[in-house]
């Protein structure tokens, strides 16, 4: 019988914010994939977990991809973890699992943590449809055709960005998107969450006064 590959979601911020479910398949996984290895040793610490930690991002897939494949068909369970949330979502792994999934593997979800769905939740805006979005390219031209595209969505947006661009992706909005309500938040779960719901021009205004710090997550009202 061949071993499985559990997707483990973990904290996005507060430690205690994982099941008992992944604590028990992170100690029973013969090794745990995650992106940076003292990110996760933090997490592994508070929980006593001394399963085995490999580094494993898209760039070292090709390199990675054999170990993995030896220890599943040796019937070994492993585990795949990020450094904050549930893999994949706008993080590495999308690769692993597709081509696990393709060779007939079994992939288990445990799941857990997002930041998508904590952020919707408290947003205060429509949740019946939303769009995830991930992190904007970088590219002006291409930010602001992923915006014009969505123009017409019946659907609250959902986007991740980085302190430096926040203030720009603020206005980018407004001039494609128009005067809608948006939701701002800052280190949700962390010890200095901080959550402003506005119409995008006091959003703005708000954020002149502002030095962006830590990681933000933008969500858009629909029309």
């Amino acid at each position: 019988m061949k071993g499985k590959l559990m997707v483990v979601a973990t904290p996005i911020g507060n430690l205690e914010d994982i099941t008992l479910r992944a604590i028990r398949s992170l100690k029973e996984s013969t090794f745990i994939l995650c992106e940076d290895t003292r990110e996760s040793g933090k997490l592994m610490k508070k929980y006593e977990i001394k399963t085995p930690l490999i580094s494993y991002r898209d760039q070292n897939h090709e390199r990675i991809m054999p170990k993995v494949l030896e220890k599943l068909n040796m019937g070994l369970d492993l585990a795949l973890i990020s450094d904050a949330g549930t893999p994949t979502i706008s993080d590495p792994g999308y690769r692993l699992v597709n081509q696990l999934r393709t060779l007939g593997y079994n992939i288990e979800a445990i799941p857990g943590a997002s930041g998508v769905t904590a952020a919707i939740s408290v947003s205060g805006l429509p949740t019946d449809k939303f769009l995830f979005l991930g992190f904007l390219p970088k590219s002006d031209s291409h930010r602001l055709k992923a915006l014009k595209d969505c123009q017409d969505l019946d659907a609250t947006l959902c986007i991740y960005e980085s302190p430096n661009r926040l203030f720009k992706l603020l206005r980018e909005i407004y001039s494609i998107l128009g005067n809608r309500t948006v939701c701002v938040i800052n280190d949700i779960t962390k010890k200095f969450e901080k959550v402003d719901t506005l119409g995008i021009v006091d959003m703005i205004l708000l954020y002149e006064q502002i030095l962006p710090k830590g990681e933000y997550i933008v969500l858009v009202a629909k029309k």
